[in-house]
């Protein structure tokens, strides 16, 4: 643990955005050390005690009012389960912390996922899950979905999350750029979230801190309407939190507002912490080899702004906001591109598009031939080539008497 303090500013705020009729996102700000989970003073102000600080954005899905008790559940679970497991830990080191955040968003997705079940209403529920704890001078996140969280570091903001969703996906295997990934009718799928499926993939990464870093914490509503240049204009400019959470509300509602908008704002200080002297922040995996999580091949430094909620309802993993179907994840990552997105991809370049095409004739032509040969010998099988039909011969006129 760093010699020092962290000291944490930090406030949050959610709006319903222009078109929808009730709000399925929730928050969360706890400091894990006094179990304290509101945004009063003693909290939207502290420094980081022995067990941390947690915050947290949900976006939840589901038809009637199963996005707002998803996104519910899920905070207060992931509270209750590192106010229990963590707060009571013997250790309070780097990895029983991470540990113990991934612990409680598998925990969300059983409860939820369980409630679901008994409740066939609900079939379907889910929510994303951007969960950062910070424990001395490092940031540790579980993300489920494409909530994101961004820092904003002298004056750049870079997303420190990677979204789990199809579009993500296809920029990463060179398919589309992201800039195409932005505006394609199936920017609204996302591979994960709490609740839908019985298990969950969880992606755990960790970030250090320096001294004047702010994190952005949002739900798509925010990201999908305001860029990454713009949150870290914002949040360069604006030194009061509560009024840097709603100029940036106030932007995305400008821009359209279709979606739900939330935003935690968190800025940091302290001796613990050092002077910003470098760029190195990114999406860095936090390796637990035993679950499955292991070190990135490389980091992403890239950040996007993505998109709104298509529709309110959003089915089963993996998600379209409007859908691919009932699929589970994992077969919707394996999907070809093109199957995946309904159609051909603007990203496909021109040689690859072409040697396409040329496999798509061979496989005409081949096919064509193979209907040709069976009709050929079908037709053999009813009327063999080597048996001439036999007409009967006439028969001799009469003699005439």
């Amino acid at each position: 643990m760093p010699q020092g303090d962290v000291v944490v500013q930090v406030f949050g705020k959610t709006d319903v955005g222009r078109t929808r009729e009730h709000n399925e996102d929730a928050f969360l700000v706890a400091d894990l050390t006094t179990g304290n989970a509101t945004l009063q003073p003693e909290v939207r102000r502290h420094v980081v005690g022995e067990r941390g600080t947690m915050f947290m954005v949900a976006d939840g899905m589901g038809g009637a009012a199963a996005g707002e008790i998803a996104s519910a559940m899920a905070t207060e679970i992931v509270l209750r389960e590192l106010q229990e497991a963590w707060s009571n830990a013997p250790s309070a080191d780097p990895e029983s912390f991470a540990r113990a955040l991934r612990r409680a968003a598998v925990a969300a997705n059983d409860e939820i996922h369980n409630f679901a079940l008994q409740h066939p209403e609900y079939r379907g529920m889910g929510t994303t899950a951007t969960i950062a704890g910070l424990l001395g001078d490092t940031l540790y996140v579980a993300q489920v979905g494409d909530s994101r969280a961004y820092l904003v570091r002298d004056g750049v903001a870079r997303q420190i999350t990677k979204d789990q969703s199809l579009m993500q996906k296809l920029v990463e295997a060179g398919e589309l750029t992201e800039e195409e990934a932005e505006v394609s009718e199936r920017r609204n799928i996302i591979l994960q979230a709490l609740g839908p499926e019985a298990s969950v993939k969880i992606d755990l990464t960790h970030q250090k801190l320096c001294r004047g870093d702010t994190l952005v914490l949002c739900s798509d509503g925010l990201s999908g309407q305001v860029t990454r240049d713009e949150i870290a204009t914002y949040a360069s400019k604006e030194p009061d939190l509560v009024a840097l959470c709603r100029q940036l509300i106030d932007r995305a509602n400008e821009t359209g507002g279709p979606d739900n908008i939330t935003v935690i704002a968190a800025r940091f200080d302290g001796s613990a912490l050092h002077d910003a002297g470098d760029d190195n922040v990114g999406h860095r995996a936090f390796p637990l080899p035993d679950t499955g999580q292991t070190p990135a091949m490389r980091d992403s430094f890239a950040g996007r702004a993505t998109q709104p909620n298509a529709v309110d309802a959003r089915p089963t993993v993996p998600v379209e906001r409007a859908s691919l179907g009932d699929l589970p994840a994992e077969s919707a990552a394996e999907l070809p591109p093109v199957a995946a997105t309904g159609g051909m991809l603007s990203g496909v370049s021109p040689e690859r598009r072409k040697a396409g095409m040329v496999v798509a004739i061979a496989l005409l032509v081949l096919l064509i031939a193979l209907a040709g040969w069976f009709v050929f010998e079908k037709a053999d099988d009813i009327v063999p080539r080597d048996s001439a039909p036999t007409v009967p011969a006439a028969s001799p006129p009469p003699a005439a008497t």
